[in-house]
């Protein structure tokens, strides 16, 4: 039970990590289920093992905007690690799998008991800010081509799989564009041997391919990923 195969867990030492798993769960990511409602307690914190989290924001009448994404490399429910008790967004599980699940008012008393774990969930929350705030500049100025190639390597990443479901209507919502220029780019990826796409299941052919046509977001994404986790293993 000591490996976790989530990477935050992963940084905690041995017995920080023996102690916190002791107090989770493992729980089934199944697709589309709501697991937080926007401006509502958060009731449990999750460690995906394997799948992803999309979070999503609402505003008005507009359709839901993707503004993060939750893996492996990360976890929902850091913002705990600041004393909130209600969720800034709505997240919804985009890819099925696992995490380890653990309440959230236990989450906050390791949090107080574990200085690792508080370090561990501080590293978790600036990612976040930092996904965030270069997803905010890529929606303003890079083109939607660019961004769906970014999304889908994203996607890939946290699937852990070449394949996994996603429908053209959700990736429409998720960056935020009508479905027509969705269609029009995933074909073109279709025509080029970089994705197959069939009755919602999706599979990528050419991750090369994919990454040439991707925004540096994806990149600078990733590089700042590995730079805090590199930071938070040097300490």
């Amino acid at each position: 039970m000591a490996h976790a195969n989530n990477l935050l867990l992963q940084m905690l030492p041995a017995s920080a990590r023996r102690h916190l798993l002791s107090r989770c769960e493992s729980f089934d990511l199944e697709l589309s289920e709501e697991l937080s409602v926007r401006g509502q307690p958060l009731t449990h914190a999750h460690f995906p093992v394997k799948g992803f989290i999309s979070l999503v924001i609402d505003v008005d009448n507009y359709p839901a905007l993707e503004v993060g994404m939750v893996g492996r490399e990360s976890m929902l429910g850091s913002e705990l690690v600041l004393g909130l008790s209600k969720a800034p967004w709505r997240s919804l599980v985009q890819g099925a799998g696992k995490s380890w699940r653990i309440r959230a008012e236990e989450l906050r008393a390791e949090i107080d008991s574990s200085p690792p774990l508080r370090e561990v969930m501080q590293t978790s929350l600036l990612a976040r800010l930092h996904q965030q705030t270069l997803a905010s500049a890529c929606e303003r100025f890079h083109p939607m081509a660019s961004r769906l190639a970014r999304w889908l390597l994203m996607s890939q990443d946290r699937a852990q799989a070449d394949s996994f479901h996603v429908t053209h209507e959700f990736l429409a919502l998720m960056l935020g564009v009508r479905r027509a220029g969705v269609t029009q780019a995933a074909v073109a990826f279709q025509r080029a041997g970089l994705i197959a796409y069939h009755r919602g299941e999706l599979t990528i052919l050419n991750r090369g391919g994919l990454q040439a046509q991707a925004c540096s977001c994806y990149a600078i994404d990733l590089r700042l990923q590995q730079e805090l986790c590199g930071q938070h293993k040097g300490r």
